[in-house]
């Protein structure tokens, strides 16, 4: 009978022990009229969540949110074992882009640990940064809406994102990260705002995601490792890419990618990796894109070996140092804006190795579409439309 009520005892300690508390923002003095600043009452929220001995849920209802100037959530000093922003509202930045344009980072998780963001929608309002971008004027960088850096086991789920100034989402030198469900909504104008951008890091997902913007939907950063991206919609952008890659002699590798069931509409490009004409010590390898749709995309596949955008200070006395091998394209099908539905431009100095096709079927407009290769070694199989230049 003692073990009994020990063990009863036991179980409702753990149950306490493991109950989460709650802080809402409102509660906390955010007002929800989008024009008063509410960073105070989100830090306020962040810091009890981050004392709690016990899981935390940040509550943040429905309505407009302004944080007028650049937050980070640290969780060096966290006891809690995990915070959970529950998102119903909308968090929107200053209406002018200089209260934000020079900081790296708007939204900032930084060394934190089991932190988790569900639903909501961050509304960066880049639109007066990319006009002042395309009238040649001088204008801030921009900063990045949502940055993740050096934290792990982290989920961004059903997460909406507008009008970046600058990248969406960043992900630098993380582990264990999950996003689902995420739709980020920009200009197809809209400059250097690519969706999602991985740099530094190992043991990333990326499903059930739709991305329209200005640059790449995904774009894979040096020294990225165990990457699974699926059932990712891209459309309008520049696709999805490995790259760029090369810039710097002394560069990590990125290796175990794997890209499947994507969908991309009217974009640049579909599937690409892109390396700088410059010495390098990088590598890009073993590398699955598998299941792929294009329509009208301008490049469905392409390795870029002398990438330069907008031909600018472009290094083309150099060739390319990056080691390209193992890369697989299959059940890649749909149609091509050019005529080079396939084009492999790899380096002379490190050719291209180990590229397999298997089931490419690309047309262009009701016609066959040709494929280009320089510097490229590797295999084909099953149906290949256009043929294989390999």
């Amino acid at each position: 009978m003692v073990i009994k009520y020990i063990i009863v005892l036991l179980f409702l300690l753990f149950q306490y022990s493991s109950a989460k508390v709650t802080y809402n923002v409102v509660t906390l003095g955010a007002k929800t009229d989008g024009r008063s600043d509410t960073k105070n009452a989100f830090l306020k929220a962040w810091n009890l969540a981050c004392a709690s001995t016990s899981p935390a849920i940040i509550a943040v209802p429905s309505g407009r949110y302004l944080i007028a100037s650049a937050i980070t959530f640290s969780g060096q000093t966290c006891k809690s074992k995990a915070i959970t922003f529950n998102m119903y509202g909308t968090l929107v930045a200053p209406s002018s882009y200089n209260a934000i344009g020079n900081d790296e980072v708007w939204i900032k998780l930084y060394r934190v640990n089991h932190v988790t963001i569900s639903g909501g929608t961050l509304d960066a309002q880049g639109g007066p940064l990319w006009a002042c971008k395309s009238s040649g004027k001088t204008c801030p960088q921009g900063a990045t809406t949502l940055g993740i850096y050096h934290s792990q086991n982290i989920v961004i789920s059903k997460l909406r994102l507008l009008n970046s100034q600058m990248f969406h989402i960043a992900v630098y030198a993380c582990t264990n990260t999950k996003l689902q469900g995420v739709n980020i909504v920009a200009s197809g104008l809209s400059p250097n705002t690519d969706g999602i951008h991985l740099t530094s890091s190992t043991g990333i997902t990326i499903l059930n995601s739709k991305i329209s913007t200005g640059d790449d939907c995904i774009s894979i950063g040096p020294g990225n490792s165990n990457v699974w991206i699926e059932k990712v919609v891209c459309g309008p952008g520049h696709g999805i890419s490995i790259g760029s890659l090369g810039w710097e002699l002394q560069e990590a590798g990125v290796q175990n990618i794997t890209v499947k069931t994507t969908t991309f509409i009217g974009t640049q490009n579909g599937l690409r990796i892109k390396t700088w004409a410059r010495r390098s010590n990088g590598f890009v390898r073993n590398i699955v894109f598998k299941d792929a749709t294009m329509m009208k995309v301008k490049y469905p596949i392409i390795i870029d070996g002398k990438y330069c955008p907008n031909n600018r200070n472009c290094p083309n006395d150099q060739v390319s140092g990056v080691k390209i091998s193992n890369v697989a394209f299959e059940d890649v099908h749909g149609t091509s804006a050019t005529q080079v539905a396939v084009k492999f431009d790899c380096s002379k100095g490190s050719p291209c190795s180990g590229i397999r096709l298997k089931n490419v079927n690309l047309v262009y407009v009701g016609k066959p579409a040709i494929s280009s290769c320089s510097y490229a070694a590797g295999t084909a199989s099953g149906i290949l439309l256009p043929s294989s230049c390999l």
